[in-house]
Order: C-alpha cells, then sequence, then structure tokens
C-alpha cells in the first residue's frame, strides 16, 4: 500500500476514527483487498455510513482512494493507526500476563481500554512487561517488531509439511471471537508446532497434528492461522 504525505495537524483522532483507522490496517496488514463495502461489514455499518467517515478522513488527510477505488492510508494515517494497534496488543499483553484473562476476553477488554490509555502508560505498560514483541495472538507490536517475512498461512501448507504457528488472524480475532476460543482450546496457538497431515482440495479441509492430536480444519479457518516453515534447508549444490 502506498503511503502518502499528508500536511494537516497532528492531533489524535476520535474513536470512531480510530476504530476506521485500525480495521484499515488489520485489513492492510492480512494483504486483504481495502474497499468500503467490506469495511462496511468489518464495522457493522452501513455502507453510506461508511462512505460519509471516508470523507471526512480524507479531509483530513489520514485516507485517500487510489484509482481502484481501494482505500490507502496516507503516512499521518499509518502512524495513528500503528499507534492504535500498538496500544491496543500491549494491552491485551497486559489482560493476559498480568491479569490472567483468557486471549478471547483481553482481546474485547483491550478494544475498550485502548482509546483510554496515554503514550506514558503505554510506554510504561510496555517495559513492565518485559518488552514483549508481540500481542497474545502473536501479531507484531508496531514500532517494536515485525511479523516474519517467511510466514505463510496454514492453509497454503502441502500435506506431508511441519510449520511452527506464529500468529492468529487480526481479522479473525475480531470478526470471528468464537474461533479465537475454537483454536484455543485445540492448542492451535503460536510457538506450537503443526503438521499437515492431509489436504482434501476437493471438501477444502486439512487434517493436522499439533499437541499429539489430530485436528480437522476448514480451509476459511486455516487461512486465519500464519506459520513458519520447519522444513530442512538443502545444502548448496544438492
Amino acid at each position: 500500500m502506498q503511503l502518502v504525505q499528508s500536511n494537516n495537524a497532528t492531533r489524535g483522532p476520535s474513536e470512531v476514527v480510530s476504530r476506521y483507522l485500525e480495521a484499515i490496517y488489520y485489513m492492510w496488514s492480512e494483504n486483504e483487498p481495502l474497499r468500503s463495502a467490506r469495511l462496511a461489514d468489518w464495522l457493522g455499518v452501513s455502507r453510506p455510513t461508511v462512505a460519509v467517515g471516508l470523507r471526512r478522513m480524507t479531509r483530513d488527510g489520514l485516507v485517500r482512494m487510489n484509482g481502484r477505488k481501494e482505500i490507502e492510508l496516507t503516512a499521518a494515517g499509518m502512524s495513528a493507526a500503528e499507534s492504535i494497534v500498538r496500544r491496543h496488543r500491549i494491552m491485551e499483553r497486559w489482560l493476559t500476563d498480568g491479569l490472567g484473562l483468557d486471549w478471547v476476553t483481553a482481546d474485547a477488554e483491550a478494544a475498550r481500554l485502548e482509546h483510554a490509555v496515554s503514550d506514558i502508560v503505554e510506554r510504561r505498560l510496555y517495559e513492565v512487561l518485559g518488552r514483549p514483541a508481540t500481542c497474545p495472538h502473536g501479531n507484531p507490536i508496531p514500532g517494536y517488531s515485525e511479523a516474519s517475512p517467511r510466514e505463510m498461512r496454514v492453509s497454503s501448507l502441502p500435506s506431508g509439511a511441519r510449520a511452527a504457528i506464529t500468529r492468529v488472524s487480526e481479522v479473525a480475532e475480531r470478526e470471528a471471537p468464537l474461533l479465537l476460543a475454537y483454536l484455543d482450546q485445540r492448542d492451535l496457538t503460536p510457538g506450537r508446532e503443526v503438521s499437515i497431515l492431509e489436504v482434501d482440495d476437493v471438501g477444502r479441509t486439512l487434517r493436522v497434528r499439533v499437541a499429539d492430536k489430530d485436528v480437522t480444519l476448514s480451509h476459511e479457518t486455516a487461512s486465519k492461522i500464519w506459520a513458519v516453515s520447519l522444513a530442512k534447508e538443502q545444502p548448496q549444490g544438492h
């Protein structure tokens, strides 16, 4: 996504605009098409409402529409979005690591708290938590870490492959909280090794082994899990 420079004043976005920026950032980070209809579905509002919001954000120098009618964050919009996401993910770490909440509850509570956290509290929490690299779901914290360039969706792994789960889709976190609980109950969590036992292209399912258990996943569910292949590199010249 192209970043466009903005010279507008840098005041903090409203809570509504923050929700728009956060959703756009999540979809952009997972290479989803950034169209207004998709954004409306994500936010649970009407398409006309999104159109009005995007016009205001364009006026304020946070987004623009490209020639393909896709949404692009400007440099100012990206900076604001990263700040929101960073606070959310640090709050999640505090809620899980510090307060012992499960990762589904922590995500929902972080969404409520992120708008009330100051930069000072955010930085202090980050230090107290030991400078975490990711949120509990494995997603990198903007400004402090990045996703591995070797990551791929589990749905794209072939039969016989082995991989280490790195993160769960942020899109899934927000749109399908029940999926988070489902994955947690089956140990399909960051750090776990997963082996692809069978790929059913007709039924669009994968049978995988994780934590000594066999689990059958739909292609859609497997696409919400990111992993890094554990295939051994071949020596040069072979």
